[in-house]
């Protein structure tokens, strides 16, 4: 096992996250420190980091240098952004830091940042196209990228601290200092055509970004506290960002969503991402909860597992991460998946379902007994909780919420147990249905391989008007097997109308 960390000295935090890798391949967080720093205010004239500057960065690292001893990490990932990187002495700092606690923090340059934050967006989110914004303390990097192909960067030295300082609106920001504060950033933004009316969705990366999200959440009720992949519209933004610009720094410090730590620079933040749109005429924000950090740890782990830089196949990659961190037997649930997804195909007529719908069922079969490693008595409930819970890429809200209710019954129906959910509001009416009819598909596919021995090899599913029929391919006695399935069969003409009848077929191995 390998532990690695990912320092991050922003213009406005400071973070470290301590990750575990397996020998597996397997990997996840175990650690999060975050702490604010506030670089970007703490200059003096020419462009110089302050003694405060510096004795905050050095407290921080050695705080941040002790917990990897701790957690005994065997490699370390430190680097610094746009306020050390701005700054004249910044390299002295680094080299203070490396004294002092025997960690070398890179200055990254502007181009290096947006790279890293594609990285950690492009990794974790199911877009093709789109710009990201990764609106920081002291800078915000544009990328432009097509086809999951990054095309255009720029990093331009506007944040939220360092804008607020500019045009004093710590506490509030009259109609002058809007006015002022569009045509300096909008001013910046024209010198990069490839950002004009571009029409793509905005994809934000960063603290601006993420409170902005929980700001509109909150307002909405949202039942889910996930900001990662959380879309809302321009014109929700907009709404938002009316309501702040009348505010008073003390009247933020109410609204829910927005942290004390940034409702002095949120009006700021939001006046970027305001301009972003009118550049763009994007229609719509996806908020990111992976950036910079992830996209080291990416490039990091691609580099050390040989595995590709950008996985092909978000959803696929992470479910499998999930699955090897899990499952006590791998083998066996993708031969469920595989199982169950025969069916799918085979009874398509019956089901009705879209093409959407198999991933969906392809994830919960993969993930169906990972509760097993917590108790395996209500296991399908204990997965349930940890597929919702997970960090499973490619999926809406809605989607990972009903692959979570596809594996919490596989074992029977169970709506006592989601009645009270706190989430259950993400999905309509007609999804519970639906999660039925899959989940009755995983019930029948683990009971086709319950004995976890691959003794059923094939499955040729079909209907007509009298019955369902489930030709069943096996090398041996499959008895457990067909015990399990004549349990399911009741539960099968109740959901589709129709006798399931199975038909053997045994096989003699090769010799």
């Amino acid at each position: 096992m390998q532990r690695i960390a990912i320092i991050d000295i922003g213009s406005n935090s400071a973070r470290l996250v301590i990750s575990h890798i397996y020998k597996s391949g397997a990997y996840n967080m175990v650690f999060n420190q975050k702490e604010m720093l506030r670089l970007a205010q703490k200059t003096e004239g020419e462009g110089l980091l302050s003694k405060e500057a510096f004795d905050s960065t050095l407290q921080v690292m050695q705080s941040f240098a002790y917990m990897c001893r701790q957690y005994k990490t065997d490699k370390i990932i430190a680097v610094a952004t746009a306020a050390i990187r701005n700054a004249k002495n910044g390299s002295q700092l680094t080299n203070e830091v490396f004294e002092k606690t025997g960690i070398r923090l890179h200055i990254i340059s502007g181009n290096m940042e947006a790279q890293l934050s594609y990285l950690g967006v492009i990794n974790t989110l199911p877009m093709k196209d789109g710009i990201i914004f990764d609106l920081g303390g002291g800078s915000t990097e544009l990328i432009l990228f097509r086809n999951r192909k990054l095309v255009e960067s720029v990093s331009i030295p506007l944040g939220a601290v360092n804008t607020t300082d500019i045009f004093h609106i710590r506490d509030t920001m009259p109609p002058s200092a809007y006015s002022d504060i569009n045509f300096f950033i909008s001013t910046r933004m024209e010198q990069y055509p490839w950002l004009k009316d571009a029409s793509l969705p905005l994809i934000g990366v960063g603290g601006t970004a993420r409170t902005v999200a929980k700001m509109i959440q909150r307002s909405r009720n949202y039942p889910s506290s996930r900001i990662h992949n959380y879309i809302f519209s321009a014109q929700s933004f907009r709404t938002l960002f009316k309501k702040l610009q009348g505010t008073t720094l003390e009247e933020r410090m109410n609204i829910p969503g927005l942290s004390e730590e940034r409702a002095d620079i949120i009006l700021a933040g939001a006046s970027i991402i305001n301009c972003l749109l009118a550049q763009t005429k994007s229609k719509r924000i996806i908020t990111s909860g992976c950036g910079l950090r992830e996209g080291l740890f990416y490039d990091y782990y691609a580099k050390t597992n040989n595995v590709p830089l950008i996985a092909e196949d978000i959803l696929k990659e992470s479910t499998q991460n999930v699955l090897r961190l899990f499952s006590v037997n791998i083998e066996h649930n993708r031969h469920v998946a595989a199982l169950a997804l025969s069916m799918f195909d085979g009874w398509h007529g019956l089901h009705g379902l879209g093409k959407q719908y198999k991933k969906l069922l392809k994830t919960a079969a993969l993930l169906h007994d990972i509760g097993i490693t917590i108790n395996y008595y209500s296991h399908a409930r204990h997965s349930s909780y940890m597929i919702l819970n997970a960090k499973i890429f490619g999926l809406t809200h809605a989607e990972q919420m009903l692959c979570a209710v596809i594996a919490g019954w596989h074992n029977g129906i169970a709506k006592r147990y989601f009645k009270n959910h706190a989430y259950r509001s993400l999905l309509r009416e007609k999804d519970w249905d639906i999660a039925g009819k899959l989940a009755l598909l995983l019930a029948l596919a683990e009971s086709l391989d319950y004995s976890e021995s691959n003794t059923i090899t094939a499955i040729i599913p079909d209907y007509d008007s009298t019955a369902a029929t489930l030709e069943i391919h096996t090398t041996e006695n499959a008895a457990i097997e067909m015990q399990q399935i004549k349990t399911l069969e009741e539960w099968f003409v109740e959901t589709f109308c129709l006798p399931l009848r199975t038909i053997i077929k045994t096989e003699t191995p090769e010799a």
